[in-house]
């Protein structure tokens, strides 16, 4: 969708884009000769609960991508993961790593694979807005876990935790 990137002065959504709330995705779906962008869109869950949320995800992905047939997850941030999950009648196979890395893969037929930040369910609405804004600019070169950062959308760690 030409023109529809945010502005990076001001951390815009995309024009059409007026409500961000949890269950939200957004998804920048525009052809491209070449991919400059370390992100294709942004999802914000409402809980952690896999089988809850996951349909919702890919009933609207499958109404502008065509069917998905693998969504690669972080183990370690989702409850409930299974080996696959039926949705509509469309088996889509769950591949679970422990990764770390804030997104969610998602296979379109053999080969198209297309990357979405995971906004944590618990963000504030200004954070998951900043966040999302950053995910699906064509031009961001940053990763999943530094827009979260940047944009406080990732709850800070307790005093005296630390990341390895």
């Amino acid at each position: 969708m030409a023109g529809t990137d945010p502005s990076p002065a001001t951390g815009r959504l995309p024009e059409g884009v007026h409500a961000v709330r949890p269950g939200t995705a957004l998804l920048r779906l525009e052809t491209t000769q070449e991919r400059t962008g370390l992100l294709d869109g942004a999802w914000w869950p409402r809980s952690r609960d896999i089988a809850t949320e996951l349909p919702g995800l890919i009933r609207t992905l499958s109404e502008h991508l065509g069917p998905i047939s693998r969504v690669g997850l972080d183990s370690a941030a989702w409850d409930g993961l299974h080996t696959r999950l039926v949705v509509d009648g469309q088996v889509v196979h769950l591949d679970a790593s422990s990764v770390g890395d804030d997104t969610v893969l998602i296979t379109r037929g053999d080969q198209d694979l297309f990357s979405l930040l995971v906004v944590p369910p618990d963000a504030s609405p200004a954070a998951a807005r900043a966040a999302m804004a950053q995910a699906v600019r064509a031009d961001n070169l940053k990763g999943a876990e530094q827009i979260l950062l940047d944009t406080r959308a990732e709850p800070p760690l307790p005093p005296g935790v630390t990341t390895t």
